[in-house]
């Protein structure tokens, strides 16, 4: 499993430097030559990181190939900054995949791909012995656990065929009140047994803790790497070095773990791949959940997509055969799964029903309470007492907000206060809240439950873990923590709140949020939501059906041609830029726009059949290219399968 890193001959016989330069201009998206001085051939290596003098200053870069002659008149490379090839050819591979498909540069995934060098964090890992030689890391010779996944229909032939290295391809729905880590760490010590190496990528830093400690249990804290911005600078590339050297080969982080490099058959896993986080912000936009489906179809790797609900695009790899359905059967989800009930409110438009009380105050004679609710904060919106318009903030007409009982109303966008705040619709200078955040809602249940300890989960303050004694837990999603033991019951609140999104994926994400937030209840548990109980979304949560539910909404998105049937891209910038890129998109693009959204700023979005999707693409890389060489490009944003289409849609009505 150890690459060694001084394993790639050097051929005096090619003495020309194939570079792909940090240069993220659409038009240079392309190698460039280099002679190589002969004091740097011996480390002159594909795969190293090296500098060189483009357009009259010095760039950063990496060697791909050295070849025998070029047919320019080549510049010297002026440093090789490193004697260590951290871009292997698997990752370049992935990288210019991911690059051609998000209509983005090479430069900009590679940025992404491979963590800034720390030369103290190189050498320290250089330093230790290589796997091979040190005794305590040898890969084990009994067998490994094998979690729950007996409980699951094919569980078990899934766990054997990936760690086998079939490039077997799965949606795994994890059961109601099931651990997921566990799995993972089981999977992780199968893979590790057999010799294979491993990548889990998960949505946040408590996922990542959650994972970490199952794994340390499992196999051992120093046989897996962490992957994530987080871990800083030093601690973050030591982890990569080790990786791309063979020194460990299972990795678990956040969204550019995709890009970790493991070898090539090894497995790969996602936690909950329809959270907003996978997509990154910076150009080109790629999704971690995408860039993991090309990898396993580059590699023929295994790839399991996990999560308690299912993913619309999940769904779609489900129905075209390209990946199967690994669920508990119903028997076993009728057992475990806890007894959800929906309540669409009482006739005083109470925001939590007198039922729900009720739920709560009987599950606390038996452990802790659960209460999700949707925003954090205090009172996050306010509006005028007479006419209910929503306040704003008088100087950039950002939502105002109260900070606690008597505070004054801020802005949340500037945060200059608005003491004197008048409604400039009736005149009224009386605020009323339009929507309770996790603070004001902890204080209303600490006066109805003055007995009961009350916790607050969210924002900067976040638990983990609970004791299963009596409590309440006020939560706001993806920050709900675990109770030992699991909960006895789980109110989810602001049902309303959490589908007035107008993004097209807001019913998506809201089931996930009240399945997470229901699966932390112990079986046969009480789950209370306050919503309708003939809406789709709600059934599928009481039925405990996501899989029925994503089924729908990719049904429903055929029929509208919306993604992920068809590709979509978002397009802004310049009027005439935009105006630009409009002309050249095949016949086969369905264009909505441009229109204006601001002074001389435009905005439009395309949909086109899958099939057509590739001439897409190639007409906004090349118009991007065009404009990039005259110096036009400045300011225009593409990006291809946005995540919140549906907002992006938003601006053109």
């Amino acid at each position: 499993m150890d690459r060694p890193v001084d394993d790639i001959s050097v051929d005096s016989d090619r003495p020309v430097a194939r570079v792909a330069l940090d240069v993220s201009l659409t038009h240079l998206d392309r190698y460039f030559d280099y002679a190589i001085p002969e004091s740097m051939s011996q480390q002159a290596k594909p795969g190293v990181r090296v500098r060189a003098r483009f357009a009259g200053r010095q760039v950063s870069g990496f060697i791909v190939d050295r070849v025998a002659e070029s047919e320019h008149r080549l510049a010297l490379l002026t440093k090789v900054v490193s004697p260590l090839p951290v871009l292997t050819p698997a990752t370049l591979r992935l990288a210019r995949a991911v690059a051609d498909r998000y209509a983005g540069t090479l430069a900009d995934v590679l940025r992404a791909a491979i963590p800034p060098r720390h030369a103290r964090a190189e050498a320290a890992v250089l330093a230790t012995p290589a796997i091979g030689d040190q005794e305590e890391t040898q890969v084990p010779t009994d067998a490994s656990p094998a979690g729950t996944w007996d409980d699951y229909a094919g569980g078990a032939a899934l766990v054997r065929r990936s760690v086998q290295g079939e490039p077997v391809r799965a949606v795994w729905d994890v059961g109601p009140s099931e651990d997921w880590s566990v799995n993972l760490a089981a999977l992780a010590a199968q893979a590790r047994h057999h010799g294979r190496g491993m990548i889990a990528v998960l949505p946040d830093a408590r996922d990542i803790r959650r994972a970490e400690d199952a794994l340390a249990r499992t196999i051992g804290r120093s046989a897996f790497e962490v992957l994530t911005a987080d871990a800083g600078p030093q601690r973050r590339y030591s982890a990569f070095v080790r990786l791309v050297t063979g020194r460990t080969s299972i990795a678990i982080g956040t969204r550019a773990a995709c890009f970790a490099p493991v070898p090539e058959d090894s497995l790969l896993w996602i936690l909950d791949d329809g959270e907003e986080t996978y997509s990154d912000p910076h150009a080109p936009g790629w999704h971690a959940r995408e860039v993991l489906a090309l990898r396993s179809h580059q590699c023929a790797a295994p790839l399991i997509a996990a999560g308690v609900t299912r993913s619309v695009v999940a769904q779609s790899w489900i129905e075209s055969g390209w990946a199967a359905s690994v669920s508990m059967p119903r028997a076993l989800i009728r057992q475990r799964a806890p007894r959800v009930q929906a309540l669409a409110g009482d006739d005083h438009g109470e925001r939590v029903p007198e039922k729900a009380w009720a739920v709560a105050r009987n599950a606390l004679q038996h452990g802790p309470v659960l209460v999700q609710v949707a925003r954090r904060g205090y009172v996050p919106a306010i509006a005028c007492q007479r006419c209910r318009m929503v306040a704003r903030c008088p100087s950039c007409a950002g939502p105002l907000s109260l900070s606690g009982p008597g505070a004054v109303a801020t802005c949340a966008w500037c945060q200059a206060p608005a003491p004197s705040w008048r409604c400039p619709e009736c005149g009224g200078t009386h605020l009323r809240a339009i929507a309770r955040g996790s603070t004001r809602t902890a204080e209303e249940l600490g006066r109805a439950f003055p007995d009961v300890p009350v916790l607050a989960s969210g924002g900067d303050r976040i638990i983990d873990q609970v004791p299963g004694t009596p409590a309440l837990v006020v939560a706001t999603p993806g920050a709900e923590p675990i109770a030992d033991g699991g909960y006895t019951a789980v109110v989810l609140l602001d049902a309303e709140r959490m589908l007035a999104r107008g993004a097209l994926g807001a019913e998506e994400e809201a089931l996930r949020r009240w399945c997470t937030a229901a699966s932390l209840a112990r079986p046969g548990a009480s789950v209370v939501v306050t919503a309708d109980p003939s809406v789709a979304i709600v059934q599928a949560l009481v039925r405990w059906d996501p899989g029925w539910f994503a089924a729908r909404d990719l049904a429903q998105r055929a029929q509208l041609g919306l993604p992920p049937t068809r590709r979509s891209a978002a397009v802004a910038g310049p009027f005439a830029a935009v105006t630009a890129v409009r002309e050249v998109l095949p016949d086969e693009v369905v264009v909505f726009g441009p229109v204006s959204i601001g002074e001389d700023r435009a905005r439009m979005l395309a949909l086109v059949d899958r099939e057509h999707s590739s001439q897409m693409i190639d007409a906004l890389k090349q118009t991007m290219a065009v404009l990039s060489a005259r110096r036009e490009a400045a300011g225009v944003e593409v990006r291809v399968d946005p995540v919140d289409w549906g907002a992006e849609l938003s601006h053109l009505d």
